[in-house]
């Protein structure tokens, strides 16, 4: 039997095709649209969490035409800030982290996101997840994985990991999974279990890896 490793590997090779009939995560385009803004993909980042991606691109396209730098979005007022983002999830918490973490970038950093996981988890609403996909998208680390709910979700059914939270994930994947998929984990994953393997009733007769899946914990249909 194949090693996990071995599997994963298969897996990741037989996605990067498969995903590619299928849009990008709003991250992944807002971070290509603005030449890997280090800024704008974590506000966007902030943005994004349990909020479908057309509405985070939306909101996150109106903040930044308001403002485009840490200085210039530390200036507008909470209010202001919820008016742009809103309808995302938890806008008015997310507001208040944006404007918290934008007068953090500007008192702490010299108005500049800094580079490392450790400094970007101390921003306001900055998680393990907001922080990696910022290191892989915006400095091109290749030494981070970025876990969200698709990748601890899908990384579960596919039996490489058995984990209970995506922190416990991030870690298991760093000793399953070969370093050259690190920072493409969360894209593949993420775009996967946004349109195939979905939470409730995936579809997996349209899945192009179903022959490597062993579906566990997945309800099936009687």
């Amino acid at each position: 039997m194949k090693s996990i490793r071995a599997r994963a590997d298969v897996v990741m090779r037989e996605l990067r095709s498969a995903i590619t009939q299928y849009e990008l995560p709003a991250v992944e385009k807002i971070s290509d649209a603005q030449a890997e803004n280090p800024f704008q993909v974590l506000i966007a980042t902030l943005l994004s969490a349990r909020t479908q991606d057309a509405t985070t691109h939306a909101a996150s396209t109106r903040l930044f035409k308001r403002a485009r730098t840490p200085r210039a979005m530390a200036k507008l007022t909470v209010e202001e800030i919820e008016e742009l983002i809103y309808p995302v999830g938890f806008y008015r918490n997310k507001a208040r982290h944006v404007k918290a973490c934008c007068e953090q970038l500007v008192s702490r950093f010299g108005g500049r996101v800094p580079g490392t996981l450790e400094e970007l988890v101390t921003l306001p609403g900055v998680g393990r997840k907001t922080a990696n996909l910022v290191l892989i998208l915006a400095f091109r680390s290749r030494q981070n994985i970025c876990v969200d709910v698709h990748v601890h979700r899908i990384s579960n059914r596919l039996g490489w990991v058995q984990t209970r939270d995506p922190e416990e994930t991030e870690q298991a994947l760093y000793a399953v999974t070969d370093r050259r998929w690190w920072p493409l984990i969360n894209q593949y994953l993420v775009t996967w279990g946004q349109n195939v393997c979905r939470p409730v009733y995936p579809r997996c007769g349209d899945c192009a890896i179903a022959h490597h899946c062993p579906r566990i914990g997945v309800r099936r249909l009687n």
